[in-house]
Formats: structure tokens, C-alpha cells, sequence
């Protein structure tokens, strides 16, 4: 079953930041949300996770209503979200991160076998760490909770591109295990390029949904991801 979300609105303020937003997430498979600064992109990834309570609509996992559960909950059911900002435990050593959500051992080693970088610095505080390697603790910690969906909100924020580059095929390794992963991302080619599917949002509102080649192949329809 897939993570589906149907007419789902959103509040913060006085009014609506998502309005009507329909989508699906399929297990194994990478959808990239792509959309101008302020069109909602975030709001709606915190509403899946339980960040935020959305005020219309349906989000829905299998049998179960995520909207009437806690983000707590909605973690246990293996919903991951990494957030904006590179979350780390910095006084917390790399390992000590990753046990964090890691069951066992076998699941901190799984998660480290997709940053073997990571392995020479197991010990270090992750305060010590690079920009870059602070984001492979933040996804690696993410893998090791065993996610069946993964939300993932810019994780190239402040990030030079190759290290971008170095990061983008981790995310197709994770969606090859079988997670399904929704991809929040600035660089939209990118981003696009290994994704299954594609939504734009803009202004709160689904502008279009299809395949990344179609959208990739349209100069008007990219411009107004970028740019509404």
C-alpha cells in the first residue's frame, strides 16, 4: 500500500498555506515535489509527519488514518521525516547518533554501509564534522530507523553541489530497498532526474503531476516550479 494523500489542506496564520493537495507515494519509488519559495512545500511534508495538524482531507498509510495519530505514532509506522537544518546531536558522536533510531547493530552497519565516510569518523562528535558529512548522519540516522516512507526537505541547504552530487545517488540506493521517499529539493534537475514521479505545487496548490521527463521537456512548466 502507499502513503496517499487526498484534498489535504493546510493552516498556519489566517489562512491556508496547502489547499486541496492530492498525491501518492508508492513503496520503492521516489517522488519529487518541486515548487517556488513559499508555495507549501514544507508545510505539507510536515503535515504527513505530524509536525503540523492539517485542517481538511486525508493522509493515509495503509489501514491507518495518520491524521488522528501523534508524530510519535506516525514514526513507529515508519514514517521518517529529515527536516530543513541538518538535525544533528552534535555533542553526540557519530555512532551514538545512529543508535539513536537503530533496533540493532545490523541496522547502524546498514545504515553506514551507504556513507563508508562516515566509518573513519565513528567516533568523532558530529559538531566536528563537515556540512556535508552532517547530512550523511542526518540520512544515515534516518535509513537506520528502517523508514517505510522517507520525507526529505532540502537536504542541499547549505550544501556546496558536489557535495549534493555526492548525496543524490543515497537517496535512489534507500528507494531501492523498497522505501518510498518524498523529495522536497531546490535543484530541481537533479532532484527530478532520478525521481519516478513528479508534483508541482504553487501557491498552495497542485499545479502539476506526471512524469519527471514531461516536466524536464517543458520550459513553461519548469519556470513555474522554479518561479510560479
Amino acid at each position: 500500500m502507499s502513503l496517499v494523500l487526498d484534498d489535504v489542506t493546510v493552516r498556519r496564520g489566517i489562512g491556508p498555506v496547502i489547499s486541496g493537495v492530492s498525491l501518492e507515494v508508492a513503496p520503492g519509488e521516489i517522488t519529487t515535489l518541486v515548487g517556488p519559495n513559499g508555495a507549501g512545500k514544507t508545510s505539507l511534508l510536515e503535515a504527513i509527519s505530524g509536525v503540523v495538524t492539517s485542517v481538511g482531507g486525508q493522509i493515509r498509510m495503509d489501514d491507518h488514518d495518520l491524521q488522528k495519530l501523534s508524530r510519535r505514532k506516525r514514526a513507529k509506522l515508519g514514517v521518517s521525516h529529515v527536516e530543513q537544518g541538518r538535525m544533528i546531536f552534535p555533542s553526540l558522536t557519530v555512532h551514538e547518533n545512529l543508535k539513536i533510531t537503530a533496533r540493532n547493530k545490523a541496522d547502524v552497519d546498514e545504515a553506514l554501509s551507504l556513507f563508508p565516510e562516515l566509518e573513519k569518523r565513528i567516533g568523532s562528535q558530529t559538531m566536528l564534522l563537515s556540512g556535508g558529512e552532517q547530512q550523511m548522519v542526518v540520512l544515515a540516522r534516518a535509513f537506520a530507523s528502517k523508514p517505510r516512507y522517507l520525507l526529505i526537505d532540502e537536504m542541499s541547504l547549505g550544501l556546496a553541489p558536489v557535495v549534493f552530487l555526492r548525496l543524490i545517488p543515497t537517496i535512489k540506493q534507500i528507494a531501492d530497498t523498497g522505501v518510498g521517499v518524498l523529495l522536497v529539493e531546490q535543484f530541481a534537475h537533479l532532484a527530478l532526474s532520478m525521481a519516478n514521479h513528479a508534483v508541482v505545487v504553487t501557491g498552495g496548490r497542485v499545479s502539476f503531476q506526471g512524469a519527471p521527463a514531461e516536466l524536464l521537456s517543458d520550459g513553461d512548466l519548469l519556470r513555474e516550479a522554479y518561479l510560479g
